[in-house]
């Protein structure tokens, strides 16, 4: 019997399971996907949201501004990498000031910093902004952080602190059952005495296994440019237009890696799972963000990608007990600014609701920090020499776009919640991110994967069971 099952390890889910990781609680969580954070966490704008643009009184109002405070601290003792660079929204055409105006008083009522700016102020800030400004809000707060590690971290943090993971176990069914729940899923079935709904795009569907609900989340699509490492100064602060009913728009921003972001586009697919791209929406991405950024290199583009956000029919994030069942928990629907939310949300989750249900003792000897990582680029060259004296494996280059090391790898095949494919290696060190997109490099973290885990190359996924890269040996006998 378990005290807490979590579905679902996006970001809420993975946050919530840490959250719960102080307590003396069993807590299991369940994820459908190879890895953690493997679909709308992985898949956004990495950008912390300063919060002075949903509706006041709104969830998403209030846990965005109170996540966005959460950050600093969170990404220092999760090792994730996290700037506070602040945004502009910028008018681009003078019957938009009044816009502008409006969402700095809705930012008054959010409780966020924000300042508007003139024309000769955005261009002094932000130099290859398109001439034709005309004003911009500035919200000081905002920044941008890498949320692959966000969420790995986080899960890392939580099963270091006694919170057990399954991967590639999607839940089929739930039934009361004595008070608590059964939870049937694809590997088995599991008794507990909460269930806290954290999956994301497919909240509502979980939900349902419970009771009748009168809500629906749909898929809305967004497609990105990714651009290579670019001459810093391209844009300075992450570059918003206007917000529409659509979201927040196409954004310009650069990334914590030294890359640049340009997207989402906004569009409803049928299939939550669909992620392919076309060269429709993304020549219409490409004309509004050159609105903003007319100097944009597009032809230093080395990726393009799509990700599904839920989207809610409530137009807010769905959190809360079901109505039948005070110990079922609700966290789903989280789409945009759910990101920057999420920490708040958890422990929201977990102060509000399910020390409602359960009694909570801390662990006196509980940590929320993850062991440190090595970032052999960020360190001096005589830092370097002295690391690669100690363990030479870190004077080993994998990915030479990246400058990422055998050390480095190995270091994250040692740790509680380990890479078992190539894409989830590539969000953990980014061997496979830079301009080649793993050209180079990934036959050698195919070998690296197959050696560690005693298995031959044509074991290794790229990502979901079943998307193995080597099929079959053409020369030799495969190891």
């Amino acid at each position: 019997m378990f005290d807490v099952i979590v579905v679902g390890a996006g970001c809420v889910g993975a946050l919530v399971a840490r959250r719960l990781s102080a307590y003396r609680l069993n807590v299991l969580v369940l994820e459908k996907e190879n890895d953690v954070g493997n679909a709308t966490s992985m898949a956004n704008s990495a950008i912390v949201h300063s919060g002075y643009d949903p509706v006041p009184g709104t969830l998403k109002a209030k846990f965005n501004v109170l996540g966005n405070k959460m950050y600093p601290e969170l990404c220092q003792d999760l090792d994730v990498h996290f700037e506070q660079i602040g945004s502009l929204t910028v008018a681009l055409y003078d019957e938009q000031l009044p816009m502008l105006k409006e969402l700095a008083e809705r930012s008054k009522q959010n409780g966020v910093e924000v300042k508007l700016l003139s024309k000769e102020e955005v261009l002094a800030l932000e130099p290859n902004i398109s001439p034709e400004v005309k004003g911009a809000l500035l919200a000081p707060s905002a920044g941008i952080v890498n949320p692959f590690t966000l969420v790995v971290h986080a899960m890392e943090n939580a099963v270091d602190q006694g919170v057990e993971l399954h991967l590639n176990e999607e839940v089929k069914d739930i039934h009361e059952k004595n008070g608590g729940f059964e939870v049937v899923t694809s590997r088995g079935t599991y008794e507990t005495k909460v269930v806290i709904n954290c999956a994301g795009i497919y909240g509502d569907k979980i939900h349902s296994l419970v009771e009748p609900i009168d809500y629906n989340i749909k898929a809305r699509k967004g497609q990105y440019f990714v651009l290579d490492h670019y001459a810093k100064g391209l844009v300075n602060h992450v570059i918003f237009p206007l917000p529409s009913e659509k979201g927040k728009g196409i954004l310009v921003s650069p990334t914590t890696s030294g890359n640049y972001i340009v997207g989402p586009s906004s569009e409803w697919s049928e299939d939550k799972d669909a992620v392919s791209c076309d060269k429709i929406t993304l020549d219409n991405v490409k004309t509004q963000a050159q609105a903003m950024v007319p100097s944009i290199p597009f032809n230093q583009v080395i990726r393009i990608f799509a990700g599904n956000r839920p989207t809610p029919s409530t137009h807010d994030f769905v959190i809360g007990t079901s109505k039948k069942y005070p110990n079922f928990i609700n966290a789903s629907g989280i789409e945009s600014p759910g990101l920057v939310s999420s920490p708040a949300i958890a422990e929201a989750v977990v102060n509000d609701y399910v020390s409602k249900v359960l009694t909570l003792v801390k662990k006196e000897n509980w940590s929320g920090k993850v062991r440190p990582r090595v970032h052999l680029n960020e360190l001096s060259e005589d830092e370097r020499n002295a690391l690669i004296k100690k363990d030479d494996h870190y004077g080993r280059i994998i990915c030479n776009c990246e400058k990422v090391t055998y050390g480095e790898i190995l270091d994250e095949l040692s740790r509680s919640v380990p890479p078992h494919s190539v894409k989830a290696l590539k969000k953990r060190t980014r061997a496979g991110f830079g301009k080649c997109q793993g050209g180079f490099c990934q036959p050698l973290v195919i070998q690296i994967l197959a050696e560690h885990y005693g298995v031959k190359f044509s074991d290794i996924n790229y990502d979901k069971l079943g998307s193995q890269i080597c099929k079959y040996t053409t020369k030799g006998e495969e190891k």
